[in-house]
């Protein structure tokens, strides 16, 4: 949401300084260094401003693609399980049901 309000205010204040008689280039050149600043400082306080940061974001997305796989086979595991413990307790009734099972023996 602070990205929706942020730009029309940087907008804003962007108008107002050329309005003011600010050189346009200028104050661009200032946002822009500010948001590098700003970027560097945020990823830093997040520990990935090192050498090694693209690799360890890369490797923590594939183990997290690793957990969604897992737990959707997991999931398809254990729904399949289910449809055939239901698939045989309905033909284990239908044997009852139908006296298949006197059948049998």
């Amino acid at each position: 949401m602070a990205e929706a309000t942020g730009a029309p205010m940087l907008a804003l204040l962007l108008a107002q300084a050329e309005a003011q008689g600010a050189d346009l280039a200028t104050l661009r050149g200032v946002v822009e260094e500010a948001s590098e600043a700003g970027a560097e400082r945020a990823l830093g306080a997040l520990g990935l401003k090192d050498a090694n940061a693209r690799r360890d974001m890369d490797e923590l997305r594939e183990l997290l693609q690793a957990w969604r796989d897992a737990k959707k086979s997991a999931w398809t595991a254990v729904v399949g399980w289910a449809v055939r413990i239901l698939l045989a307790l309905l033909v284990l009734g239908m044997t009852v049901k139908l006296h298949l099972w006197d059948l049998m023996k």
